[in-house]
């Protein structure tokens, strides 16, 4: 089919995989940190956008790009490009989520008429990153900018728009669209009137197109494909389907999986979003997961979590009855969000620092266990876990996932699975518009290279810790799901 490129433009850097069109070898890389500082040393909040183009171009210095046909776009959600009438950027690209815009979230749920309402509308209830949410912080902090909005993009639609040559089109994927708070996964439509709830008056937004559909082609002839969110593209590049789910450990936790239809789930906890491929991608989120392991480890006072993870290795399962509620944050799933953490089952003879290392490695992956019946819960069907993260890789971790999911667990090798996923959608697009592949079905890839894990007899054992976590969870929020 020819070669193709992924372009994973992440909130700090712009990853760039040259790889075959038939079989997604990676045959050569690009990386290049966006020229971003910010005054106090964290994430800005405020970007402009024009520092991915910069970081995009240093990535593909070097004649990297050279022989590509078709081209994919990954880039982080949730990052709202407002622009003019005129295709100029307004202000600076708002990224991630911020405290500012919590209270925007709030007042968006209250002004629909409760978290059902969104749910039911859109598939998911706001949040402090989303899009929507920033539309409203816009409207109430800064009224002129938001008045002289008049084109809503997020961070790939405008880049597929800047590699196209600024078009009088404008594209999004139904993955990226679903993130927004204003286009809902279960119609397949926008919701101009909560734009206009957010912002305060209409503003123009992207053509949802078609997962295989390219967005156009540069005047060298280049192919742009729709493009699409991180996550989405992340779970393409690793080759998830029906059956998978994918558990993320970063700080927060997160799970979502394969469903062939929208799920609209009235308490929230669910997030209904679309995938790169015509399918559905519902996502469960919890506030605590490798945030537990690091606090943890400095409360025994230990350098880092590979050494959490070898004092937790001298305990065993069930912690000797020492369990670790981690909602150290408060927690999204269960919906706790003002509460605080709790070790329970504190006896003589679990007093030692290697059973509380276990107890926070269970806690955290009870969390997640949880998080995943929500989906179970649901009728989504859950028969192998696709474990992401650095923390993926501890030992301890290895050791209790697979009886505490309840499930097989492959632990995938560390790769750009994002820009990996863009590259695979570029190959599609291509396939399609050389007339051999279909609309219906992607290209047949290898999947990521990794280590399975089975929970074999361990089994009733997860179980039990399992039995041993919930009891505590119950007695101490009783009803929280």
């Amino acid at each position: 089919m020819g070669i193709v490129a992924g372009l994973d433009s992440s909130p700090d850097f712009t990853r760039i995989v040259v790889c075959d069109g038939d079989t997604g070898a990676v045959l050569r890389q690009g990386y290049a940190p966006h020229p971003v500082e910010s005054p106090d040393g964290g994430r800005p909040s405020d970007v402009d956008p024009q520092a991915w183009l910069l970081s995009l171009g240093e990535a593909a210095g070097g004649g990297l790009l050279e022989g590509v046909q078709a081209i994919g776009v990954s880039a982080q959600q949730n990052a709202l490009v407002p622009l003019d009438a005129q295709g100029n950027t307004v202000r600076p690209a708002m990224v991630g989520g911020d405290k500012r815009t919590q209270v925007a979230a709030a007042d968006l749920v209250d002004a629909l008429g409760g978290r059902e309402a969104w749910a039911q509308a859109v598939g998911c209830v706001p949040q402090a990153p989303q899009p929507v949410t920033k539309l409203r912080w816009l409207a109430r902090t800064e009224p002129e900018n938001a008045q002289r909005t008049a084109i809503l993009l997020q961070a790939h639609d405008w880049l597929v728009w800047q590699l196209l040559g600024r078009p009088v089109r404008r594209t999004t994927d139904r993955g990226g669209a679903s993130g927004t708070g204003y286009w809902s996964a279960a119609t397949g439509t926008y919701r101009t009137d909560l734009v206009e709830l957010a912002l305060g008056h209409q503003a123009m937004l992207p053509e949802v197109i078609g997962p295989a559909d390219a967005a156009g082609t540069t005047p060298e002839g280049l192919l742009i494909s729709v493009g699409t969110g991180e996550t989405m593209a992340a779970a393409f590049g690793l080759g998830i389907g029906l059956g998978d789910a994918v558990v993320s450990l970063g700080a927060s936790g997160s799970v979502m999986a394969v469903h062939p239809e929208a799920l609209v789930d009235g308490s929230g906890m669910i997030t209904a979003l679309a995938d790169a491929t015509g399918m559905h991608l519902p996502v469960v989120t919890t506030l605590n997961a490798v945030r537990t392991l690091r606090g943890t480890a400095e409360l025994l006072g230990l350098p880092d979590l590979e050494s959490l993870s070898d004092l937790a290795m001298k305990s065993t399962p069930g912690a000797h009855g020492l369990v670790l509620l981690p909602y150290l944050e408060g927690e999204r799933t269960p919906n706790l969000p003002h509460v605080a953490g709790t070790l329970a089952g504190l006896r003589r003879e679990s007093m030692k620092a290697e059973h509380l290392a276990r107890a926070a490695f269970e806690g955290m992956l009870c969390g997640l266990a949880d998080a995943l019946d929500v989906l179970r819960g649901r009728g989504v069907e859950v028969r192998r876990v696709f474990l992401l993260g650095p923390a993926a890789e501890l030992p301890a971790v290895q050791a209790a996932a697979p009886m505490l999911f309840g499930t097989q667990v492959v632990v995938p090798q560390p790769a750009d699975y994002a820009a990996i996923g863009a590259a695979r959608q570029a190959a599609w697009a291509l396939g399609v518009s050389q007339g051999t592949l279909d609309t219906r079905m992607p290209p047949l890839w290898q999947g990521a290279v990794a280590q399975v894990l089975e929970p074999g007899e361990e089994l009733a054992v997860g179980q039990a810790v399992r039995q041993q976590f919930v009891s505590v969870r119950e007695q101490a929020h009783p009803g929280a799901f």
